[in-house]
């Protein structure tokens, strides 16, 4: 599997830039990952007033790869770096060893905010 992390800084974020990711990403966002062809799954991760990452996994490195570009050529106009008043701060990719399931299992949808 293969993995890209996109990572904003929230340190020079508007106020209140926390609260408007969790209700674009629950109310947005989630639907429109949820249906992307290629793509595994993705978590977005925060750290309120410090950081802001979108983590995706990948079945192959090709579709990867294509939405990394994509993102490259359009991440300050995306709607999180609007949001945040910034383009990420980093697009990285990587590759994923493995992924374990619980016996809690795996749960889609918004977290606890």
């Amino acid at each position: 599997m293969y993995g890209l992390s996109v990572r904003w800084s929230l340190g020079q974020a508007p106020d209140g830039a926390g609260a408007a990711l969790r209700e674009y990403v629950t109310g947005t966002s989630l639907a429109r990952f949820s249906a992307m062809d290629g793509l595994r799954f993705k978590t977005w991760r925060m750290r309120d007033g410090e950081w802001f990452e979108g983590t995706y996994v990948w079945a192959t490195a090709a579709e990867r790869d294509a939405f990394a570009e994509q993102f490259g050529a359009t991440g300050a106009d995306n709607p999180g770096s609007q949001l945040i008043g910034s383009a990420p701060s980093l697009i990285e990719t990587f590759e994923v060893v493995a992924v374990a399931e619980g016996r809690a299992g795996f749960e889609p949808g918004p977290g606890p905010g």
